[in-house]
């Protein structure tokens, strides 16, 4: 395993981050305890979850991926040898049954806060992150910002209250989600102003099929020293082949959520089976490439891999022992310049 700084702080994280967002709707607890197990003998100390979780959101599953790990922590008897990410969901209609009062507030953070450690069965949270942005900008599948919202600018509230965290240790260090280059800047500068806490890693959206990232915010990563945590880096799982390949099956997000749709346009098909051809010839899965993308980029703290079955995990773990060649990076960026960003 490969080990990256997270932010300014001394911790080091794996490369490969265990992403859980599936547990307690796709996979069991049962599944989620072994998929913990067999990540950590690998050398996997990360694991991000959100108290939004399991995904798609509703109120029947609300809260189990965080419960999932914490029946398994409580077992496992250890705790500081691990770097626990979650993150505080935000306003929005599917999250009126969180809170009917969704904004950040030094109410919500507090109560978010308390909840996630009862569930996690923890003392503190290593990196606690704003799921997404109160105002609208960056949504889930959408591309663009126009001003169509009445929101004022809450950044200073949101790190007075998370200072409050930090000051009674609930929490250590403070990360962002779905953000804009404007949003870490803005983050950033509060910081610098009023002495706050410092945002210290960005979790966005990155694949062969979303490479927005790489325009602002990958310079302000290396610059400022808050790396990327690359969320959906399989795209849904469309860049493994399956859906190409006809292996897919029913259970499979694409098809069993249909709303859940942006990596399953026209464009991303043809890009992703020209990623697929381009694996094949350099004698890789599509999956393995994919996400040895990801992990060699120079911008990346961790790559947030995840999986409903153990032959998925094992596969996408591996991913950290390939290094991509030249000639297939020229390839890559190829099939990019052609088809670039396909989904939102």
């Amino acid at each position: 395993m490969e080990y990256r700084k997270l932010g300014l702080t001394d911790i080091n994280v794996s490369v490969i981050c265990l992403g859980t967002m599936t547990w307690g709707e796709q996979n069991t607890e049962a599944e989620a305890h072994e998929q913990l197990s067999y990540a950590i003998d690998q050398g996997v100390n990360f694991i991000d979850t959100a108290e939004l979780y399991a995904v798609p959101a509703r109120a029947e599953t609300q809260g189990k991926t965080e419960e999932h790990i914490g029946t398994w922590l409580s077992k496992r008897g250890k705790r500081d040898d691990l770097i626990i990410a979650t993150k505080i969901a935000g306003p929005g209609l599917y999250t009126k049954h969180i809170r009917e009062a969704a904004d950040y507030t030094g109410e919500t953070i507090a109560e978010a806060v308390d909840g996630s450690l009862k569930r996690l069965q923890t003392d503190y949270i290593d990196l606690y992150q704003i799921h997404w942005p109160a105002r609208r900008t960056n949504f889930f599948g959408v591309r663009g910002y126009s001003k169509v919202d009445t929101w004022e600018n809450n950044f200073l509230t949101i790190l007075e209250s998370l200072q409050k965290q930090v000051d009674a240790g609930k929490i250590r260090y403070i990360g962002i989600s779905n953000e804009t280059p404007w949003g870490l800047m803005e983050y950033l500068k509060l910081h610098a102003v009023h002495g706050l806490p410092r945002v210290m890693s960005v979790q966005n959206p990155y694949s062969l099929l979303n490479r927005t990232y790489e325009v602002g915010l990958a310079e302000m990563s290396i610059r400022e020293k808050a790396g990327l945590l690359a969320y959906s880096p399989m795209a849904f799982g469309m860049l493994s082949g399956k859906f190409h390949k006809g292996t897919d099956k029913p259970t499979d997000r694409i098809n069993k959520f249909k709303t859940m749709s942006r990596y399953n346009t026209d464009n991303c098909r043809e890009a992703t089976r020209q990623y697929i051809a381009i694996a094949e010839k350099y004698v890789m899965t599509p999956s393995q490439m994919s996400l040895a993308w990801v992990n060699h980029q120079q911008f990346l703290t961790a790559n947030i891999i995840g999986a409903t079955s153990m032959i998925q995990l094992k596969e996408n773990i591996s991913s950290i022992d390939i290094i991509l060649s030249k000639e297939c990076i020229k390839e890559i960026n190829h099939v990019h310049n052609m088809i670039p960003n396909p989904a939102p």
